[in-house]
């Protein structure tokens, strides 16, 4: 299994950076190979100062090796060795008009001292997060979200969906991150649904994305907006950094187990502000965009 989703991520990135390539029209994606000491290693890719994204990663890696201690005791294992691997990708588009996306699909494996595999499970999920709310941008991700999950079974959009909303949430803001999507993890081999069933079902999300995605950032790339807009597109990415930093269990996990930082950390926007105390206007369409992050709403 780990060398057919490692298969499958590698032609993925391919066909999703080929795509903002050519959505793009100006920026190439940069091609980084490296390698882990303790094992493994990955292919980033990165886009910055395009026409349309200002910076973005669309990153494979495969690593492996002991786990370490602080990852033992999150999962309550003793010695034990991982496998882990996946696509992580982050798109901030220049306009503040567009939102930034997320996603990523994994697949983790465990095995004992002597190499028996002793837990195996996929996880991943793809989210949106706009600095201007377009219900018909929302509805039309959520639409993609849904359709691919009710090929498999029809309790999985709203039960990801509401892990999407429960997961990217900043506690201490009392905020979503944005407006949702998908998050599923520790998606285990069931009598009701195999590991290549599970494989099924996350290889359907991530061929998804590029259709989930690709008609709101061509709908919104050129729309016009003000220095004003620019200020609050920096302000609630902000937002962003402070989820990935404190919350995000990906980025935990690669600062944990001597992770790539470059890879880890291109994820985060490359202009940002924290304005002391700010709060948008009443009747804003900024204070439109918070009373949804506040108060998640079912989009379908």
């Amino acid at each position: 299994m780990k060398n057919k989703f490692y298969k499958y991520i590698e032609q993925l990135q391919d066909k999703i950076t080929s795509k903002l390539e050519e959505v793009d029209g100006l920026a190439k994606f940069h091609e980084d190979l490296w390698e882990r000491p303790e094992g493994g290693g990955g292919r980033t890719r990165a886009i910055e100062n395009g026409a349309v994204f200002e910076k973005g990663g669309v990153n494979i890696s495969a690593v492996h090796g002991e786990l370490p201690k602080a990852m033992q005791a999150f999962f309550q294992v003793a010695d034990s060795n991982f496998f882990a691997c996946g696509l992580s990708l982050v798109l901030h588009p220049k306009n503040p008009m567009a939102p930034t996306v997320h996603a990523n699909w994994r697949y983790f494996e465990m095995y004992d001292k002597q190499g028996h595999l002793i837990d195996s499970w996929f996880g991943g999920g793809q989210d949106l997060t706009p600095y201007y709310l377009f219900e018909e941008d929302a509805i039309h991700f959520h639409q993609i979200c849904k359709i691919a999950c009710d090929k498999h079974n029809p309790n999985f959009y709203p039960d990801f969906k509401k892990k999407c909303d429960t997961y990217f949430y900043n506690a201490h803001r009392k905020e979503g991150r944005g407006v949702g999507g998908l998050f599923f993890d520790y998606c285990k081999a069931t009598k009701t649904m195999s590991l290549e069933g599970w494989f099924r079902f996350v290889s359907e999300i991530g061929n998804s994305f590029l259709e989930a995605y690709i008609p709101i950032i061509e709908k919104r790339k050129n729309q016009n907006f003000t220095k004003e807009n620019r200020t609050w597109q920096e302000i609630r990415r902000g937002r962003y950094v402070e989820f990935n930093l404190v919350h995000d269990k990906g980025t935990l996990f690669g600062l944990k187990t001597n992770g790539r930082i470059e890879s880890i950390l291109m994820s985060l926007p490359p202009t940002v502000q924290w304005k002391y105390n700010h709060h948008p206007e009443v009747g804003s369409d900024e204070e439109k965009l918070m009373s949804v992050l506040k108060n998640p709403k079912e989009w379908i």
